[in-house]
């Protein structure tokens, strides 16, 4: 486990200590993000007007939204990920499948290419016999 981190950082206009095991950088990206959205929502003419805990809920409200559409995004490209290595594995399956046949089908060709180098020699044998028999009758 690493170390906890104490860091300062602004949020809001406010100096605020985070703690936590997460990287200093980790935690100012974390505190930039939040100063973004209250930056967002800050330029809203209806935003501004509302009581100051209604705006706190509504960045809440903002903020988890974000969070589950990252969240969804995430199954869905995890989903995506499961999809492509399933299908890597099938495709891996049948080449090996289709490497096999091929090799199985080159030990035949071998095999009958022998067969024929025989047979041709065989041919050749009985034509030449037949040949020598013919010119002694």
């Amino acid at each position: 486990m690493s170390a906890k981190t104490d860091t300062e950082v602004i949020i809001g206009g406010k100096v605020f200590t985070l703690s936590g095991y997460e990287s200093e950088e980790y935690l100012q990206k974390v505190a930039s993000y939040i100063n973004n959205k209250v930056a967002e929502y800050n330029k809203i003419d209806q935003f501004r007007r509302q009581p100051l805990d209604i705006q706190n809920v509504l960045l809440q409200i903002n903020i988890a939204d974000d969070y589950f559409k990252a969240k969804k995004q995430i199954s869905i490209l995890e989903e995506d990920i499961e999809s492509r290595e399933k299908e890597i594995y099938d495709l891996k399956h049948e080449l090996i499948a289709a490497q096999m046949k091929m090799e199985s089908t080159e030990r035949s060709y071998k095999g009958l290419q022998n067969e024929l180098n025989e047979s041709t020699q065989k041919i050749i044998r009985m034509e030449t016999e037949l040949k020598g028999n013919s010119k002694k009758a």
